[in-house]
């Protein structure tokens, strides 16, 4: 009777046996690199000059539509509109300044990418790793690597390439200043004042009529807009976001500053209804102090001491508009206002 061992380590195929799975490769080998193929324009002067020519051409594309760009900004109707297939109807200045802008970038892509591709040397370069902080001889390498690669570029010797890579570089950018222009209209001095002149009229916001100083009450609040102005304008929500204007009416004896009360008429004085810290209107008034409060963020201003800011965040006193009578009875601004409305800029002195 013969004796059969079932150990596992008998069943388990053992190496060089049949049944044993070959060793694998290293899935992780060194591939290194393949023979270096030198291009055609790296033996044939003529496809240089010609791959130079081409890249020249893209690079001067590139700077016409630039001009293209600012001429069609400039040039080109905002209102005008165009028929495009198979867009439909669009703006003509728009369509004009997303194509030249494209095509301004594209061809200085496509140009870049060209040189590099057939002048720029492609030879591979093996870089083994290193520590992070790179020793001096390293550095020296890089530096020499750098020189090298400027040397291959031939920026220096093919001046006609590095002559249109400038001046593409040089005008495409225009492309952006002048958009920065359109990002709103320049302000001027729109800033600093507002339609307040000589002569106009107060007139009462509630009933679009002249005001005459018995409308005014002590301890009454009015709002009032210049004349010539109605709700009906296009402009009308951009010239009162300056021009708002609230009259009040207090005993003179009860006026602490003295430049209010002379540019006031019998107590009654006119002042900014813009709140000075970020633009809110002002409706809140307390008769007993005289005090109007911002509903925003509670800035309080003392209108018997010349608007002076007396709580919150505001840091400016409300601008004050000097008025008088005219010959006809009605309350009339004598000028703007005395300082410029509403919340404080980089451009304002005080």
């Amino acid at each position: 009777m013969t004796h059969q061992d079932n150990s596992p380590e008998e069943r388990l195929p053992e190496a060089g046996k049949p049944g044993k799975p070959p060793k694998l490769a290293d899935p992780f080998a060194d591939p290194g690199l393949p023979p270096h193929q030198p291009r055609r324009q790296d033996i044939d002067e003529r496809a240089a000059k010609r791959s130079e020519h081409v890249v020249a051409r893209l690079f001067a594309t590139a700077v016409i539509a630039a001009f293209g760009f600012i001429a069609s900004y400039v040039l080109i109707p905002k209102e005008k509109v165009v028929f495009i297939f198979p867009v439909g109807h669009v703006s003509a200045q728009n369509f004009a300044l997303g194509g030249t802008l494209g095509i301004a970038l594209l061809c200085i892509g496509v140009g870049a990418i060209h040189w590099a591709r057939t002048l720029m040397s492609d030879v591979e370069h093996v870089s083994e790793r290193h520590p992070i902080e790179a020793p001096p001889q390293v550095r020296q390498q890089v530096f020499a690597d750098f020189q090298q690669g400027a040397a291959d570029s031939a920026i220096g010797r093919r001046k006609v390439l590095r002559n249109a890579l400038l001046g593409a570089l040089t005008i495409v950018p225009l492309s952006a200043i002048v958009l920065f222009r359109d990002l709103g209209p320049l302000p001027e001095k729109k800033l600093f004042h507002t339609v307040w002149s000589s002569g106009k009229r107060l007139i009462n916001m509630s009933d679009d009529r002249p005001l005459r100083p018995e409308d005014i009450l002590v301890g009454s609040l009015t709002f009032a807009q210049p004349e010539g102005v109605h709700e009906s304008d296009a402009d009308f929500q951009v010239v009162m976001a300056k021009a708002a204007l609230m009259i009040v009416r207090l005993i003179p004896t009860e006026i602490k500053d003295k430049q209010s009360a002379d540019w006031g008429h019998q107590g009654i004085l006119a002042y900014s209804k813009i709140c000075t810290h970020v633009g809110c209107p002002i409706s809140l008034y307390e008769q007993q102090t005289h005090h109007v409060l911002c509903p925003c963020h509670q800035s309080t201003f003392d209108l018997a001491d010349g608007g002076r800011v007396i709580f919150g965040p505001a840091g400016h006193p409300l601008p004050q508009l000097r008025i008088a009578v005219d010959s006809q009875g009605y309350l009339a601004a004598q000028g703007d206002f005395d300082k410029p409305v509403g919340p404080g800029f980089w451009e304002r002195s005080a």
